[in-house]
């Protein structure tokens, strides 16, 4: 019985785990430190997650039913953020000669990431872009087009633009070659300002069988059931087998004495009669 016991036991465990383990990967391929910003923001969303760290880097594991609040929760801080190269590794020597347009190209996109990147570090910018186009001479004899940039600036409610602008302004206009006088030029430098939309919690009702809860508690609830489920069975079931000799002795005790002969010299009355 007790080797049927801990079978009986091992199993129920078994369905247990196996009901509260659907985790699913959120974002795979992170640095310590993005990972950990996304953990922390969903963390203050109340959204438990956990992180895995394997060779390509560390992933964000969460609960299947959270996964649509964490989309949103993330797009809403614009984590994790994008990826960034920096001059260093764009013209890292490979081997291959570059052609002068391919050398621009490149230049060009590298002086926008590392641009993009010293925005980002702002409190409250959640997602900086910059374009910018360098100093040309169109055809031999032409004038050669001043350079200009373009930044977009997505910000939380806690960022005032009006305090920042001047600053990015200063930093942009002094980062790119030919743009020194374009600080107050608005034509060679524009700097565009979009607020975030904030995330709101929604609460979402799911069907539970007869109830209504909310769809961030559904994957608790049927973990609970189930192990719930799973405890009453093993608890029938062990009782089952503890009580089985006990109630088989007091069964065949009482139909023995059903049906026991009387004893010698007593009188049998049949029923609805009183003995005399």
């Amino acid at each position: 019985m007790r080797h049927f016991l801990r079978h009986l036991g091992m199993i129920g465990l078994v369905l247990l785990l196996s009901a509260c383990g659907d985790e699913i990967e959120l974002h795979g391929k992170l640095s310590e430190n993005d990972a950990n910003d996304v953990i922390a923001e969903l963390s203050s969303k109340h959204i438990e997650a956990t992180k895995r760290s394997n060779k390509e880097g560390v992933s964000v594991l969460l609960s299947a039913s959270d996964i649509n609040r964490a989309v949103r929760v993330l797009e809403a801080a614009g984590l994790p953020r994008r990826t960034r190269t920096n001059l260093g590794e764009i013209f890292k020597k490979e081997g291959v000669i570059s052609t002068p347009l391919e050398e621009r190209a490149r230049y060009i996109y590298a002086l926008s990431q590392e641009l993009e990147a010293t925005l980002s570090q702002i409190d409250g910018v959640i997602v900086a872009r910059v374009h910018v186009v360098l100093p040309e001479r169109v055809a031999p004899g032409e004038p050669v087009q001043p350079a200009s940039a373009a930044v977009f600036i997505k910000h939380a409610a806690s960022l005032d633009p009006d305090t920042v602008l001047p600053r990015i302004r200063r930093m942009v206009s002094s980062s790119i070659p030919g743009m020194a006088g374009a600080l107050d030029n608005t034509e060679k430098l524009s700097v565009v300002f979009v607020d975030a939309q904030a995330y709101q919690e929604q609460q979402v009702l799911v069907s539970f069988g007869p109830f209504l809860v909310p769809e961030q508690q559904l994957g608790s609830l049927k973990a609970w059931s189930v192990a719930l489920a799973v405890g009453i069975f093993v608890l029938l079931a062990g009782l089952a087998l503890w009580l089985r000799p006990a109630l088989r002795h007091t069964l065949l005790g009482f139909l023995g004495k059903r049906s026991a002969p009387p004893a010698p010299g007593t009188d049998v009355v049949p029923a609805g009669e009183r003995a005399t």
